[in-house]
C-alpha cells in the first residue's frame, strides 16, 4: 500500500474527531499528517515520516494550544444575578447545614444554603451562588 494513502486516512480520521468535538484536540495533529503526506512523496522511509508526525504535532501543540485557549476562551457575561454576592439579607426559613432555607435580599426572596445553622431573623452576607441557591454566613449585625 502506498504511504500517502495511509496519511490520507489518518488526516480524514482527524478531522472528523476534531469537528465532532467542541475542544481542540486533534488539530495538530492533522496539520503534521498533513505534512507527513507530502513527506510521503519525498521521503520512503514510515519511521521517518512517522517521527515528523508525532513530533511536529507535539510541538504544534505546545506552542498554539495556549494561545489558541486564550483566544478562543468564552468570556463571562456580567449579569445582575451577580450583584447580589456581597448584599446583606435577612434569613425568613432557618438555614441548617444540611436543610436549604430562605433568606430575603435586595427585596427578593432566594433559596438560601449555609455551613452553619442560622436562624430566622438573622442577618446574612451573601458569599457566592450555587445554581439558583446562594451561599450565605452569619451578618454582623
Amino acid at each position: 500500500m502506498a504511504m500517502w494513502i495511509l496519511w490520507l486516512v489518518i488526516v480524514v480520521l482527524l478531522t472528523v474527531i476534531e469537528v465532532s468535538t467542541i475542544n481542540l484536540v486533534s488539530v495538530w495533529f492533522i496539520v503534521s499528517a498533513l505534512v507527513s503526506l507530502f513527506m510521503s512523496f519525498i521521503v520512503d522511509s514510515f519511521y521517518i515520516q512517522f517521527a515528523v508526525f508525532v513530533c511536529l504535532g507535539l510541538v504544534l501543540m505546545l506552542i498554539t494550544r495556549p494561545i489558541l485557549v486564550k483566544k478562543l476562551a468564552r468570556r463571562k457575561v456580567p449579569t445582575n444575578f451577580d450583584r447580589v454576592i456581597g448584599m446583606e439579607g435577612v434569613v425568613t426559613e432557618e438555614i441548617t447545614k444540611f436543610k436549604m432555607g430562605e433568606v430575603k435580599v435586595d427585596g427578593k426572596k432566594w433559596s438560601a444554603v449555609s455551613e452553619e445553622k442560622i436562624e430566622v431573623g438573622e442577618h446574612v452576607i451573601v458569599e457566592a451562588i450555587d445554581g439558583v441557591k446562594l451561599v450565605v454566613r452569619k451578618g454582623e449585625k
